[in-house]
């Protein structure tokens, strides 16, 4: 069997790595998990670290400072969330994680990802295309509302509708409007409503509530309903601030259902009616054409991620946190070992301190001090000993002694002994040494 050699398809380990990414980033658009946080860490950096588990499995995952700055939520070990995050893989390990772009609590998190989920899957299929919205009818004579028989909504169009045309004929159609089977009832009327045909334009809502509380209306069948419907529809739903699946496709969304008894009501002025309903339209085409830019632009910042030295840079400053991370540990444990060092050496010091040794170099300095005095009295005793004994041989033949005796010693005036009468001559003067002085004496 013949074998090739060829290292065209011989991959390096970060070669590899580095394409599964490409791979991974490509295939996995932003998506929603929930999940348990465990490892949380946040160092200097700014950067999150954390583990997304559940009961079988985990997963890594890292949440960037420009990401996370801007959050309320505050991660915690143990904290049940709701992520929205891409896949990617870490490339010096070659492990892969989630880049988590949002964070949640669980619960409120799941239902806004799946709200947000659904309204992109609708916009994808042209549910909220302005192409598909009917307008208002010029004239309106009969309207329709699906709500509440006994909701604060009914109360307040009514209300409206009383002052402004009281004219106009009401058709209600109670529905439930909170609740499990809520969408159901909904989607019963509008059908029911278009069956019988007999209102110009329905008014579909309820007051304000909690994301749960409103969540009915963001059933993906009730929209294909309301899509479906040859009546146009106002949707109504909330306070101004609340936005539900109905809105997007509903015809015309009215902030409030006082607001949408006010849009349906004939005005004085027919120019002034139209201008609201082109003003509504519009805002409505600015909507879905924002949606639908804002989805381009979430496809083209994918595209521009898996491209962008941001990435590479997040990977390095990911790095760059291990080995800090590494390095801080590494640094404690070296204290620890040089503490255990130094507790070690510390009976060692202690034993051969200086202090000993010059305590016993003391006492031998003393030790020999003494001796020394002791020696030097000895030696001095013996040498004032031989002195006096030199002292008394010198004493026998010294000169003094034998001039003691009653001898003397002449010299002359130069010094010179005496020791022959030859040796002088007449007037020479003479000095006589004497045991007690001199004499002096000139010779005749």
């Amino acid at each position: 069997m013949a074998i090739t050699n060829s290292m065209q398809g011989v991959y390096t380990v970060s070669r590899l790595n580095k394409e599964i990414r490409s791979v991974l980033e490509k295939g996995f658009a932003s998506l929603m998990l929930n999940g348990e946080i465990s490892n949380f860490i946040a160092p200097a950096s700014g950067h999150w670290y954390f583990t997304l588990k559940d009961d079988r499995a985990q997963v890594k995952a890292a949440m960037w400072r420009g990401n996370n700055r801007n959050q309320t939520f505050r991660p915690a070990n143990g904290a049940q969330v709701t992520v929205r995050a891409r896949v990617s893989l870490y490339e010096p390990r070659g492990d892969y994680q989630l880049i988590v772009e949002h964070i949640a609590p669980a619960g409120e998190g799941q239902l806004k990802a799946q709200f947000d989920e659904l309204k992109m899957r609708l916009a994808a299929q042209g549910l909220f295309s302005s192409a598909y919205k009917k307008p208002l009818p010029i004239s309106i004579n009969k309207v329709g509302l699906i709500t509440s028989a006994t909701g604060a909504a009914i109360k307040d169009i009514l209300t409206v509708l009383k002052r402004r045309a009281p004219q106009l004929e009401v058709i209600i159609y109670p529905a439930m409007v909170q609740g499990k089977d809520a969408h159901k009832q909904l989607i019963e009327k509008i059908k029911m409503a278009n069956q019988r045909n007999e209102v110009d334009v329905l008014i579909l809502g309820r007051g304000g509530g909690s994301l749960e509380d409103l969540w009915c209306f963001n059933h993906e069948q009730l929209a294909h309903a309301i899509f479906d419907s040859q009546l146009p529809i106002v949707s109504a739903v909330g306070h101004e601030i609340d936005t539900t699946i109905s809105d997007y496709v509903a015809d015309i969304r009215a902030a409030t259902p006082s607001a949408a008894a006010e849009l349906i009501s004939p005005n004085s002025i027919e120019l002034h009616s139209k201008v609201q309903q082109k003003i509504a339209a519009l805002i409505s085409a600015f909507r879905h054409n924002v949606a639908a830019h804002r989805s381009q632009a979430v496809h083209l910042q994918h595209r521009l991620n898996l491209c962008h030295p941001r990435n590479q840079l997040s990977q390095q400053t990911q790095r760059l946190d291990e080995l800090s991370l590494s390095l801080q540990q590494a640094m404690i444990n070296r204290l620890h070992n040089q503490e255990r060092v130094i507790n070690n050496l510390h009976p060692r010091l202690i034993k051969n301190s200086p202090d000993r040794k010059l305590t016993h170099a003391k006492h031998q300095l003393t030790e020999l001090k003494s001796r020394l005095v002791q020696q030097i009295h000895q030696q001095l005793s013996s040498a004032n000993n031989n002195l006096a004994l030199q002292a008394s041989r010198l004493e026998s033949v010294s000169p003094l002694s034998v001039l003691a005796r009653g001898y003397s010693i002449t010299k002359s005036e130069q010094g010179r002994v005496v020791k022959s009468v030859s040796d002088i001559e007449k007037d020479t003067l003479l000095i006589t040494e004497l045991s007690d002085g001199q004499l002096k004496s000139r010779v005749i």
